[in-house]
């Protein structure tokens, strides 16, 4: 969003379209394998690719801890891209979910089945993610453009890169 170029009513819906559905999408994935103690442990799995990566994670101490992070980051993630609130600090973490399920579901040269080669949904998925961050997408009827308005923000210069 620069001065020079401001944005048009109809960017800024596809902005607000985008970070309303992918925010939907990690709150429902949050939602939806909430109290699921064998969410993680079953989807690391099926790994094949990567199965030296990801094994260990399945490993009964390691499991519950990762489960909890997934669930609740999921959670966190997908409010904060609904409201819009703190969006250039959860983008890159949604993004780093998704290269990470991208490549757990990975049978090289394909992704989940032969109808996916090499890209899936989790790679468009983390290019809206990048779209959203590179449009300060927070800042489009979201609470990060009232953040940086407070005196808060100004008094605090090293807070404005959360909000940016």
């Amino acid at each position: 969003m620069s001065l020079d170029n401001p944005m048009n009513s109809s960017e800024k819906a596809l902005i607000v379209f985008f970070r309303l559905t992918m925010g939907w999408t990690f709150l429902w994935a949050g939602i939806h394998h909430f109290g699921d103690d064998k969410f993680v442990v079953g989807f690391l799995s099926h790994v094949k690719t990567f199965h030296d990566v990801y094994a260990p994670l399945t490993n009964p101490a390691i499991a519950p801890m990762l489960t909890y992070l997934v669930e609740y980051g999921h959670l966190l993630i997908g409010m904060s891209l609904i409201s819009g609130l703190l969006v250039r600090v959860s983008a890159p973490f949604a993004i780093m979910l998704l290269l990470m399920y991208w490549t757990a579901h990975m049978d090289f040269p394909y992704i989940e089945n032969v109808n996916n080669y090499l890209v899936d949904y989790h790679i468009v998925y983390a290019g809206v993610l990048v779209y959203l961050m590179v449009k300060r997408a927070g800042h489009v009827f979201g609470l990060d453009g009232l953040l940086e308005k407070l005196h808060l923000t100004h008094e605090y210069p090293v807070l404005r890169p959360l909000v940016g």
